[in-house]
């Protein structure tokens, strides 16, 4: 179940179903509206995202009120999550699927947000979406690819190549905004060659993990993973956690694995990373790439999580998606 795409004069909702938008500087909220703004969207608010308890987010009550009210009215046509966070896995059990099935709309965020849009299409087959936040729209420099890959994704029907950004960059942007280090992209890397086609599944590595032993955790029988991860992901965190992603049913299905950019904090090297992929039984003779532009460095690109993409290494370095 695809949702419409987004078009010129369309509200977008912003919701914090993670951190609240009270964390957020007033000056980078008003420049993200802008900018949405510019694109042609109307934004609007949920009723309890300045809400900030100790844990910087608000109650379950309170998100779950914001996320059923934006999928119930008619004239929200996307929903934003304003950031990240580490607790949207505990709105899982009292989402109204229901509601939310009769009322598909794009969702889309990533980071913790994972859970949320891995739950939402697994139990209900809604695509929805690993990409920018709200705050990622009130970046002021290098954020020409992510306006592209949201537009991309969002906007039109047509599949379209997850394109390599020129350059991109891992510092703390929100911070300071003018003196921003970019680092000229080298590329994808293909680890594996091959030709595969699937379900996109992934996001965060270690928040889709959350959902293990639970109704929301879907099926790898056909996917193609899509996987990053923070800084407190260094190799054997990241080795670990990949492990237990494919103990879970259809993982020996798996169809590819996109791998996106790592943190420098992280300290993975190719190396390392490449060592890991070639002891997991269930990533032999199919695709790898790493090095996308998704994750927690900048810029990050759009995916639909339950939608389809297509790598042929073979042919081209490139990962298309088919279906989103």
């Amino acid at each position: 179940m695809i949702p419409a795409k987004l078009k010129q004069g369309d509200e977008i909702r912003i919701i914090a179903p993670s951190r609240s938008i009270g964390i957020i500087a007033e000056n980078q909220v008003g420049i993200a509206v802008k900018r949405l703004n510019e694109m042609g969207f109307k934004v609007t608010f949920g009723e309890h995202v300045s809400e900030m308890d100790c844990m910087s987010s608000s109650s379950i009550r309170s998100r779950v009120a914001d996320i059923h009210e934006a999928f119930n009215d008619s004239s929200v046509k996307a929903i934003l999550t304003v950031i990240g966070g580490f607790n949207s896995n505990q709105l899982l059990p009292y989402l109204d699927y229901d509601l939310i099935s009769e009322n598909p709309k794009i969702l889309c965020g990533f980071s913790d947000i994972t859970a949320l849009a891995t739950a939402i299409y697994t139990q209900t087959e809604l695509v929805t979406y690993s990409g920018a936040h709200f705050s990622s729209f009130s970046m002021e420099k290098g954020l020409e690819y992510v306006i592209d890959s949201f537009s991309a994704c969002l906007l039109q029907k047509e599949p379209f190549i997850l394109e390599e950004s020129v350059s991109w960059s891992d510092d703390e942007w929100y911070l300071d905004q003018e003196n921003r280090n970019f680092i000229p992209n080298e590329g994808l890397v293909v680890m594996q060659s091959g030709e595969a086609e699937g379900t996109i599944i992934g996001g965060n590595l270690c928040t889709l993990n959350l959902l293990q032993g639970t109704e929301y955790m879907p099926h790898l029988a056909g996917a193609i993973l899509f996987l990053e991860d923070t800084s407190m992901s260094d190799p054997e965190t990241f080795d670990r956690d990949l492990e237990s992603l494919l103990s879970q049913p259809g993982a020996d299905e798996i169809q590819g694995l996109v791998i996106g950019r790592f943190q420098k904090e992280s300290a993975m090297t190719a190396e390392k990373l490449a060592f890991i992929i070639k002891t997991k039984t269930a990533l032999q003779e199919i695709p790898v790439i790493s090095g996308a532009d998704f994750g927690h460095t900048q810029p990050v690109a759009t995916f639909p999580i339950g939608g389809t993409a297509g790598i042929n290494t073979n042919a081209t370095d490139k990962i298309q998606i088919i279906k989103h």
